[in-house]
């Protein structure tokens, strides 16, 4: 029975007294409203903010330009910033994603005899409208917005959702007295009722400098600030969004900004820390290093930052511990925090390091994840050793090379630099994990937008032929430097050589002094890199053939410095003037001014990797006269008609010499290639065990030009030579198997697929297994004829290791007669590392990382271990992945110690893996293959379901049991879980869609007669954060898309599928589904949910939509149909259990259904994660009858929601046709014609 009503309960939609805004939706264009996901901030010295793109070579003046700034820091996707007024300000970025934070309020109601349930309490109850916990009134007028930069989303209305249900009419729930356990059920003991009431407000400062409101008591607000810092994002385990904003007053005191998050973008109020001493700077990490300068020249470390305590300082919890202290070990104790005052520790909050030198103080500091960088009071700078989390003091340190304003450290630990002299930026070359005092300063060369758009006048008069332009130049635009910059050109040149004059009176360029390094003819560095040159150098005003200096090592400061030379003047990176690319006096019209002269310079929000080029430091603009000549002479139409010549003469030369040998017969009739090599095989019977064979690739190329292969493996079993072979042709999966020791992989057969029993292989080195793996993929394609990129109606699937594999699909796969098996399925690799990959049957693919980052599909081939032939040579782009490895570390309770690591004999390892059946300890726990490398040490993770204390264990009665986050006297054991993180890099045909992280995506599955009409791709995605968002302009043309149109939703989301009629469902956080209505291309975001209620005790945790059928996934596996799904009433009416053992589900635009099984047993193994096909799915029979199970295991996803191939259907079959009334729409069960159609059973294996 159907209940409309009951069903169509909306979470965003108000009441109808209080109609919804307008902005429901949010759309924001990437293209011009986003900031780039990477960027460098910088402030000059007339207080201008700009950012500089890790992907560009300009800098861009902030949007917000109106006030000028002292200083900035920033972090991802946002800055804070210190103006001219002494006040702090925060620039939000824009994003496609709008922050919302949600308001509510609860209304209470009791019972009484004669009125029935009324708002007339009793004196004991909790107020009428309160919060939740009814302890504080909360009425709804009396709600207000807490700054100026948020503004309401809606009014007022009730939360109809209790716990993944629908409640009924009224949105209440009931209890037998306050406080109780409410149900949404009405009983006869039920006396008391209460329901929630929902607001939503919206920050909308984006994109603008916003000023930072102060609540604070009158007499305690801070006085201004005169430093501030920001960082905090990765502290232990610290959920994702969380920031620390310290600051420093004028007065010496440092503050610190209370609840700081991505949904509170500007915080709650301002906490007074106490130091001992005044503080000057502060530099936060983005974990858990916290430095602060003193004016006395000291530096200041703060201890205990944590999770639980992210201001740091000595908490409250561990006194709680001293009272059950024996009185020996309370004395003890209390010794030893006295005795930590005279070890240069400042009670148990701060710890006191000094400077380097006693004559000059330390003045400025930055720290990073484990480094700490310093600037002393003579400019010198200064790398800290030993530093890390148990040791965030350091050891000892160690002087660089440069004179530097200031330094900072930003993301990975790369470091930035002002230099003191020329006032000109400087990165640090060479920073990796290894070696995290970088190699070498390098200039940042890069130019502002403003000189890009005058050189961009400039190159237009040049391509016009135009060498004079028509502006009048008057002597105060004249291009002679200041007196100031005389001098300090003078200065950098050394005092033996005299300043040319053509630097004084000529025309110059003011970007040479961007290219001098800091501490010019004082370093050693320099000194090394002047006398690598093998000729000459010629004068500063003569024309120079650039050169590239050499990188020196780790440029730690000798004990004698090196005098000063003439030759140390030459810049690093030669200028335009040395260059002599400056023409005709068309040298760019900026006089000294224009020299960009940096102030501040912050790191935190510009990620800069091991593998990227960067374009800073070379200067794009400008070109020598003999190129500009040559690009006046030749004009793009000559040289179209230059290479069509040039092609028709080799054509006709082609031809006429091929015409010369068709007389004469073929001298070979078929042409043998063989490779061999040695490897090792896994024995398949007794001994069990790897055997070193030598294996033989034989390819044969016939008459017709098609090309098959044959392998050999010869081994020896008890001194008796033997081999096996194997036809390429006949081979469905080459794959690799994720192995510590081993570079293995299995090599796959229809025979071999059925009995779970692959052919194993393993090599010496990474390098051979992938040469190995190439050479065989290419031969198999070429058995095949398979070649080029996938076809739009390809099936892409996913393994556990990240590896990707396509298919093309056969028209018999789905056919109900004479089905092809989907074990003979031949799969390929492509290049690339996903977890997730869903496609569009216009070619249309996305893929999400393990990391979120969103991956669109390029149309190349190949890519990773894939090179040559077997790799297409365009639309091969470098990806990164990064994925967490777990451990667990597990205790047990005995009454003498209490928990330890002593466990039972018959115990899982104190150290395992999550199963408790193999030992992982964190020395011995290596990344999963050697293609990754640890990015980060190990750290608790608070994240595990069932929930964890403070310090991250879980409990449970024995091993193993039912984990949870608490502790009772029953709990005789518990465990931690303990991540870190490994990063992998490789190429593939995948480009980043920034900067947006995802957990799902889903695309309209089109048949191949649909109407498109123009309309775009829709395509839908939930955030890694739960958020519901629909790409807008996808097409062939542009798989990306241009923005993201951001759907509200009253809760997370977690799994998102749109069908083939723009039907949208989704799974949210709590396991309840959702059903998106009013969804159309004129329409894309729909306008209300409607909440379908789960299978009975139930959560659900994905969802797959094809043309008419709706298939769920609940979080035990349980596959489930949702019945009476009809035009009228797309919602459906209740849930039908279809199977169990399910892991994933994919439903394509023919309804056909595809899953990948946990376990599926063979005849010779067991493989877990198995492709598998659901057979006997027709319109009479949409739930199918059996399982055709296919390749595996070791798979986690498969999408064939891009396969639209129709098997030939017989007249018979025809009649089943669209529903009446709807075109596209199968036909109703009711309708469809008589005809025999027996679908096929269950395939055992």
């Amino acid at each position: 029975m159907h209940c409309p009503r009951r069903w169509r309960r909306t979470l965003t939609w108000p009441p109808a007294a209080s109609p919804p805004p307008a902005a429901t939706t949010t759309t924001i264009t990437t293209a011009t409203a986003t900031m780039p996901n990477s960027v460098l901030w910088a402030v000059d010295l007339f207080g201008k903010v700009y950012t500089l793109s890790t992907a560009g070579q300009y800098w861009e003046l902030c949007k917000d330009n109106r006030l000028e700034f002292k200083r900035v820091s920033a972090a991802m996707q946002c800055c804070w910033g210190i103006a001219c007024d002494n006040q702090v300000y925060v620039y939000v970025c824009a994003s496609d994603v709008p922050i919302r934070r949600r308001e509510e309020a609860y209304e209470n109601q009791r019972w009484n005899p004669v009125g029935g349930f009324c708002e007339k309490l009793l004196p004991s109850d909790r107020w009428q409208w309160s919060d939740v916990s009814g302890l504080q009134q909360r009425p709804l007028d009396g709600v207000a917005l807490p700054s100026p930069h948020w503004e309401w989303e809606s009014d007022w209305y009730v939360d109809e959702n209790f716990g993944g249900e629908p409640t009924e009419k009224g949105g209440w729930t009931y209890a037998i007295d306050f406080p109780a356990t409410y149900t949404r059920d009405k009983k006869w003991n039920s006396c008391v009722r209460r329901r929630r009431w929902i607001r939503y407000r919206r920050y909308k400062s984006r994109d603008t400098w916003a000023k930072i409101p102060s609540k604070d008591d009158p007499k305690q607000l801070p006085d201004p600030f005169n430093d501030l810092s920001v960082g905090g994002w990765e502290i232990t385990d610290e959920p994702v969004g969380r920031l620390s904003v310290w600051a420093v007053s004028l007065q010496g005191k440092v503050w610190y900004r209370e609840d700081v998050s991505h949904p509170n973008p500007e915080g709650s109020s301002w906490s007074l820390m106490d130091t001992p001493g005044e503080a000057v700077q502060i530099s936060c990490g983005p974990h858990d290093l916290l430095w602060v300068t003193l004016w006395e020249g000291q530096a200041l470390v703060r201890e205990g930052i944590n999770r639980n305590n992210p201001k740091g300082g000595q908490p409250y919890a561990p006194c709680r511990e001293w009272w059950g202290m024996p009185s020996f070990s309370l004395a003890l104790s209390l010794m030893r925090a006295t005795c930590s005052l005279f070890w240069g520790r400042v009670g148990s909050s701060w710890s006191i390091v000094e400077p380097p030198t006693s004559e000059n103080g330390i003045m400025h500091v930055s720290v990073g994840v484990g480094v700490v960088w310093a600037i002393t009071k003579d400019r010198k700078v200064w790398f800290r050793r030993g530093v890390n989390s148990h040791n965030p003091c350091g050891t000892s340190w160690i002087e660089m090379v440069g004179d530097m304003m200031m330094v900072n450290v930003g993301l990975n630990d790369q470091v930035w630099g002002i230099g003191c002299e020329d006032r000109a930026m400087y990165f640090r070359q060479g920073v990796t994990q290894s070696e995290l005092s970088g190699k070498t300063w390098k200039a940042i060369v890069a130019s502002r937008e403003s000189d890009r758009s005058h050189s961009g006048s400039s190159s237009s008069l040049l391509s016009a032929g135009c060498f004079f332009g028509d502006e009048v130049r008057g002597s105060g635009e004249s291009c002679a430097p200041s007196d100031t910059d005389a001098s300090l050109e003078a200065e950098r040149l050394g005092p033996d050589q005299p300043v040319p004059a053509e630097s004084v009176d000529g025309p110059r360029n003011p970007r040479d002094s961007l290219a001098t390094g800091p501490g010019i003819g004082r370093t050693t560095e320099h000194a090394v890199e002047v006398t690598s040159l093998a000729t000459p150098a010629p004068g500063p005003g003569l024309a120079s053939t650039p050169a590239e200096l050499p990188w020196t090592n780790i440029d730690l400061k000798e004990p004698k410095r090196a005098p000063s030379h003439s030759a140390a003047g030459f810049p690093e990176t030669a200028g335009l003037s040395s260059l002599g690319l400056l023409p005709l006096g068309l040298e760019e019209p900026y006089g000294a001014d224009d020299h960009s002269l940096w102030a501040w310079v912050s790191g935190g929000g510009c990620a800069v990797e091991a593998h990227s080029v960067l374009k800073w430091f070379t200067i794009q603009s400008g070109l020598s006269p003999s190129v500009q000549t040559l690009s006046l002479s030749i004009t793009p139409a000559q040289t179209a008609a230059w290479r069509k010549q040039i092609f028709q003469q080799l054509t006709e030369r082609t031809k006429r010499e091929l015409e010369n040998f068709r007389h004469y017969e073929q001298a070979v009739e078929q042409s043998v290639w063989v490779k061999t090599g040695a490897l090792q095989w896994w024995c398949d019977w007794k001994p069990h065990k790897w055997v070193d064979v030598r294996v033989a690739l034989e390819q044969f190329t016939g008459l017709d030009g098609a090309r098959d292969s044959i392998l050999f493996i010869y081994y020896v079993v008890h001194e008796e030579k033997k081999y096996l072979h194997i036809f390429l042709n006949e081979v469905t999966l080459l794959v690799p198997v994720l192995n510590e020791t081993k570079h293995s992989f299995a090599l796959y057969t229809p025979e071999r697929t059925r009995q779970r029993w692959p052919v194993h292989l393993a090599a010496a080195t990474e390098q051979d297994m992938n040469d190995w793996l190439a050479l065989l993929n290419l031969s198999c394609c070429e058995s095949r004829r398979v070649h080029g990129r996938p076809s739009p109606q390809a099936i892409w699937s996913v393994t556990c290791k990240g590896d990707i594999f396509v298919s093309e699909p056969s028209p018999d796969l789905e056919a109900s007669e004479h089905m092809l098996p989907c074990d003979q399925m031949f799969w390929r690799q492509m290049g690339g590392h996903l977890r997730v990959v869903e496609a569009s049957g216009r070619g249309v693919v996305w893929g999400i990382g393990y990391d979120h980052t969103a991956w669109v599909y390029t149309g190349g081939y190949g890519g990773g271990c894939f090179q040559g032939l077997a790799s297409s040579t365009s639309n091969i782009y470098t990806q990164s992945d990064v994925k967490c490895v777990y451990i667990y570390e597990n205790q047990r309770w005995n009454p003498v110690t209490g928990y330890s690591s002593r466990g039972l004999p018959t115990d899982r390892y104190m150290w395992s893996d999550a199963s408790g059946l193999q030992e992982c300890t964190k020395a011995g726990t290596k990344p999963p293959s050697l293609q990754w490398t640890w990015v980060s040490d190990w750290s608790v993770d608070f994240s595990v379901p069932g929930g964890t204390d403070q310090e991250g264990w879980q409990y449970a009665s024995d091993f193993p049991a039912s984990y949870h986050g608490y502790k009772t006297m029953k709990d005789f054991v518990r465990r931690r879980c303990w991540a870190r993180k490994c990063k992998l890099v490789t190429t593939g045909p995948w480009l980043e869609v920034a900067p947006i992280t995802l957990g799902d995506v889903s695309i309209i599955p089109e048949s191949p007669d649909a109407n498109r009409s123009g309309h775009s791709i829709a395509l839908w995605a939930v955030s890694d954060k739960g958020d519901v968002l629909c790409r807008l302009g996808v097409s062939e043309l542009n798989p990306a898309g241009s923005s993201w149109l951001h759907v509200g939703t009253d809760q997370p989301f977690t799994s998102i599928s749109i069908g083939a009629c723009h039907q949208v469902w989704a799974v949210a956080r709590d396991g309840s589904a959702f059903y998106r209505g009013s969804v159309s291309p004129t329409q894309p975001a729909g306008d209300c949910w409607y909440h379908i209620p789960s299978p009975p005790k139930q959560r659900l945790k994905q969802v797959s939509v094809g043309q008419t059928s709706v298939y769920a996934l609940d979080e035990n596996g349980n596959l489930w149909y949702r019945q009476g799904v009809t035009p009228s009433y797309p919602q459906g009416s209740s849930w039908e259990h279809v199977s169990n053992n399910v892991c994933r589900v994919s439903v394509g635009p023919l309804d056909q259904v595809w899953v990948i099984a946990n376990k599926v047993q063979g005849s010779h193994g067991l493989s877990r994660g198995t492709v598998c096909h659901r057979t006997g799915v027709q319109p009479r029979e949409p739930k199918g009858q059996g399982w055709d199970y296919g390749i595996g295991g070791g798979w986690d996803h498969i999408t064939v929601r891009a396969n639209a191939t129709r098997a030939f259907r017989s007249r018979s079959q025809e009649t089943a046709t669209d529903w009446s009334g709807e075109p596209g729409l199968p036909s109703t069960p009711s309708r469809v014609a008589g005809a025999s159609q027996e679908a096929r059973g269950p395939v055992c294996c």
